[in-house]
């Protein structure tokens, strides 16, 4: 996934760290020269340009962009950001910094925004749900005990797709803790089963190999005895 952020402070660098960390193309522009810390996110492509103009958009190739992120300090500026992106480039998906609560009703369509959040942790959940069907995405981290809630969105081949929960061999350290559908959370028993479509909720612990359980998600029809408990 393509993700461009404007705003190259100290939310946008750790934005920009966590998606390229995740394995997604970021691109950062600032106009501020001092904001150019490229040797802290130096996998993403840098650019010192004012988001807030059409030519430095354009740049920044913001029209090819699956995800564009207003992280600026300024909410004036954010809401131009995504205001430009939205109406002249046709960005998929606009996700905008708030800093002031007080400005929080302007942030909505009517000014490009598709999202309107405050933390960068939240903001890397909301813009990696983007693409979040069949993709593993961490939405939080418990920072005491380094746990993490993930979230998943079952495609149309995944392998657990009607396999009774009782049956499956969650990897180590992982618990499936809510299965949301059709807009309705419940609490899984064993009984149940999963269908296309199910968002789930999970929680893995620091150590846990959270490829294996993408793998036991997504991938292809794995054996039976990958699945029985």
């Amino acid at each position: 996934m393509k993700v461009v952020v404007a705003g190259a402070g100290s939310v946008g660098r750790s934005i920009a760290r966590e998606l390229v960390g995740n394995g997604h193309e970021v691109t950062l522009l600032d106009r501020q020269a001092s904001a150019m810390r490229v040797a802290q996110v130096p996998e993403a492509d840098w650019l010192l340009a004012d988001a807030c103009e059409l030519s430095a958009l354009t740049q920044a190739q913001v029209e090819s962009a699956d995800v564009v992120v207003a992280a600026t300090g300024d909410d004036k500026a954010n809401l131009v950001i995504s205001l430009l992106c939205k109406t002249e480039f046709g960005v998929p998906r606009t996700v905008a910094r708030v800093n002031n609560p007080k400005n929080e009703w302007l942030f909505d369509d009517a000014w490009g925004v598709d999202v309107a959040v405050s933390t960068p942790r939240t903001m890397t959940a909301l813009i990696e749900e983007a693409v979040s069907v069949g993709d593993l995405v961490r939405v939080f981290t418990f920072h005491q005990s380094g746990a993490d809630i993930l979230e998943i969105t079952l495609p149309e081949d995944s392998p657990v797709v009607g396999v009774p929960l009782g049956l499956i061999s969650w990897p180590a350290g992982c618990v499936l803790a809510a299965v949301v559908r059709d807009r309705s959370p419940f609490t899984p028993d064993a009984d149940d089963t999963l269908e296309v479509g199910d968002e789930l909720l999970l929680v893995s612990s620091p150590d846990a190999d959270q490829a294996a359980l993408r793998t036991l998600l997504v991938a292809g029809a794995p054996d039976p005895d990958d699945l029985a408990g």
